[in-house]
């Protein structure tokens, strides 16, 4: 993609209070409480502030745990992650590489068969652009992730 993603102000002066304190304070969002953790439509999911490409829906898998679960970014390079030592636990922040947004944190408890890695996400932090809104919002070179049937079935557990 020829687009060069940032940390944009206009983008954080836009967010909803939850969506504030997930990407820019790093806080959690309610499990089973939020926009995407059930959500099976075919698309690409961006950072809410950047517009980076973060995961696809053909990565993504029901884990149970009431957030968005991916098995992989689709751009490892915009995916960063560092130790989080918070709340008296060792864990693995997610963050945007370009917009520094607070993503969520990630497991090793995810599919065996896809890697084993749970990329638990609070939607606040994406930004959801339908299969068919790929071309006309700039990821079209994305559509060619769907094009092989077995990829494109939905949240398949």
């Amino acid at each position: 993609m020829t687009s060069t993603y940032s940390k944009d102000p206009e983008a954080i002066a836009r967010l909803s209070p939850r969506q504030y304190q997930v990407t820019q304070e790093a806080a959690t969002e309610p499990a089973f409480n939020n926009e995407f953790w059930d959500h099976k439509e075919a698309g690409l999911y961006v950072d809410i502030v950047s517009g980076e490409p973060l995961f696809t829906s053909t990565k993504k898998f029901e884990s149970g745990c009431g957030w968005p679960s991916f098995t992989a970014p689709i751009e490892p390079a915009n995916v960063v992650e560092e130790v989080d030592r918070t709340h008296g636990m060792l864990r693995t922040e997610v963050r945007s590489s370009h917009g520094d947004s607070h993503l969520g944190h990630v497991f090793n408890d995810g599919p065996r068969d896809q890697g084993g890695l749970r990329y638990c996400i609070n939607s606040a932090a994406l930004r959801f652009v339908p299969y068919e809104d790929l071309e006309a919002e700039g990821y079209g070179e994305y559509k060619r992730l769907f094009d092989n049937p077995t990829t494109t079935q939905e949240v398949a557990r």
